[in-house]
């Protein structure tokens, strides 16, 4: 019989790794939107908190194409310009 090790985010119960660094990513990934979830709540008036909720995690996904357009490379933001459905197949995958 074989045994195989997961991981489980803290954040996240339902999804399951089998690398803890992808467990460990996604959970600050997580912990990260949540934090831009209270911010952008407190500081954009009229935002629902699902449509920050759902914000927050976009941009936490997509933090280091951010950060590097944050450094003066607005190219950078040529990745995200794909469609979200295409974004969210290849964010799918391992």
């Amino acid at each position: 019989m074989a045994v195989e090790t997961l991981y489980r985010s803290t954040r996240d119960l339902e999804t399951l790794f089998v690398d803890r660094k992808l467990a460990d990513a996604h959970d600050q990934m997580l912990e990260l939107a949540e934090s831009l979830t209270g911010l952008l709540m407190s500081n954009v008036q009229g935002l629902s908190e699902t449509l920050a909720e759902e914000v927050s995690i976009y941009l936490a996904k997509n933090r280091s194409v951010l950060a590097s357009a944050f450094k003066n490379n607005v190219g950078a933001l040529a990745e995200l310009s794909q469609p979200a459905s295409d974004a969210n197949a290849e964010s799918d995958q391992p």
